[in-house]
């Protein structure tokens, strides 16, 4: 008569553990995929909330020299509301941006990526389309072409005007998704400029760093005051 072999307690206990181990790390590998961090400014420094001030810049390539983000004209007629642009001149930081929570969250200091946030130009000088706010949002008016434009004129708490940050490959680098899409570029209306859109389109990805405007580097070639001053000239005056 054959004896049947039984298999050891011991052996379906460390079954059950390897089992209950390889789910664990499923879970976790699912769950980070979700993960927030804290955004980093191009020193690796939290990018930090409210009156902190910073250039959003494109990260330079072979075909991408140009320098910060600035309001521009995206059409002739009607002016405004106006869009936002890359100048393409690299040595112009942009104008300095601020980044808020709405509505505000109590006990946090800095921007965390995957979250929520308004973006908002930060100037004294708003020579033009001053009917409008600041604050950066996403055309959906019922002229806005297939791949809509970010533009000033945004409002708190409107789905419209929330942007999130999300981590990218490179050392501090990152882009800016909405509920719509991702914000990439396209040649502008002024000489090409790359103007901001929101597209589907991973080609036209804009990738960005963030550039505190008090850093060193910033103080040693200008001034706030006369950055804000060069960087509000619009199109096709750059």
């Amino acid at each position: 008569m054959t004896q049947l072999t039984q298999t050891p307690k011991h052996t379906h206990k460390t079954i059950k553990m390897k089992t209950s181990f390889l789910v664990t790390l499923l879970l976790a590998a699912a769950v980070c995929t979700h993960c927030i961090e804290q955004v980093k400014d191009s020193n690796g420094n939290p990018v930090k909330l409210q009156r902190a001030k910073y250039f959003i810049q494109p990260v330079k390539t072979d075909s991408n020299n140009g320098g910060g983000l600035v309001p521009a004209a995206t059409n002739i007629l009607p002016f405004c509301p106006l869009g936002i642009t890359q100048t393409l001149l690299p040595y112009q930081p942009g104008l300095p941006v601020s980044f808020a929570y709405d509505p505000v969250r109590v006990g946090t200091d800095y921007i965390y990526t995957s979250t929520p946030i308004n973006i908002e130009f930060e100037s004294d000088i708003w020579p033009v389309c001053n009917d409008f706010s600041k604050l950066w949002a996403v055309d959906v008016s019922s002229s806005a072409a297939k791949d809509p434009a970010v533009i000033i004129g945004g409002k708190r708490g409107s789905p419209d005007s929330e942007f999130k940050i999300e981590k990218t490959t490179g050392e501090n680098t990152y882009k800016l998704t909405t509920s719509s899409g991702t914000v990439g570029t396209i040649p502008g209306a002024w000489l090409s400029a790359p103007q901001l859109i929101v597209t589907n389109d991973v080609a036209r990805t804009l990738f960005v760093k963030f550039v505190k405007v008090d850093d060193d580097a910033t103080k040693a070639t200008t001034s706030t005051s006369r950055v804000e001053k060069l960087s509000l000239r619009m199109f096709p005056f750059y």
